[in-house]
């Protein structure tokens, strides 16, 4: 028998409706994250003590099979966030060889990870959920603590792929204290001429 794929997660959230791709979707959310962003919004992914559980593909797959139905009626599936979840991407891939081959599979991604793992997972995502922060490199590090380049190189070579235009869904935040309106409006327009065609632009709300 095979080793399966381990990974730890923070949730599993089941039910969601129109906020982590079409249809009914379940998010799994991944610990772990390459960004250190000022206004977390799952602050537990990047603590030592914040995994709910570690769990295999074959244990996750028992987990969320549950609604099956629920996800071939709406055409919704999985999405898996975190975190980073592109990190897990051997997790993810084998995940999928093993799931409804109907179900949709969406990454809730800030891309910035080694291109190997978004390659892996090229063939199995149907939906890209990129959340850029901002195209403003120095923005994007005051707020991250890293460098936005690999997350533009990642989606250049997405958006070089037939029919991403439809995959690619681009989150663009106001973040309060760090970038204005018009901020917003020149990283829409230069990632509209990477072919980027959907975009969620809304405002962090910090508490």
């Amino acid at each position: 028998m095979r080793t399966m794929q381990k990974a730890p997660l923070i949730a599993v959230s089941r039910h969601r409706m129109a906020v982590d791709g079409e249809g009914v979707t379940t998010l799994v959310a991944f610990h772990g994250c390459t960004l250190r962003c000022q206004y977390c919004l799952n602050s537990q992914c990047l603590m030592p003590d914040g995994v709910w559980r570690e769990m295999d593909t074959c244990e996750l797959l028992e987990m969320v099979r549950v609604d099956n139905l629920y996800f071939l009626a709406t055409g919704g599936g999985i999405t898996f966030g975190g975190g980073e979840p592109c990190l897990r991407s051997l997790f993810i891939e084998e995940f999928c060889q093993m799931a409804d081959p109907q179900w949709a599979i969406n990454i809730e991604t800030c891309l910035n990870v080694q291109r190997a793992h978004v390659e892996r997972l090229l063939p199995w995502v149907r939906q890209w959920i990129v959340d850029i922060k901002d195209t403003d490199n120095d923005i994007y590090k005051a707020y991250t603590g890293k460098s936005n380049h690999r997350t533009l190189e990642n989606l250049r070579w997405l958006m070089s792929h037939n029919g991403m235009a439809q995959k690619v869904r681009v989150r663009l935040p106001l973040i309060p204290e760090y970038n204005t309106r018009g901020h917003v409006v020149r990283s829409r327009a230069m990632l509209a001429e990477l072919g980027v065609t959907l975009f969620d632009e809304f405002n962090y709300i910090i508490r």
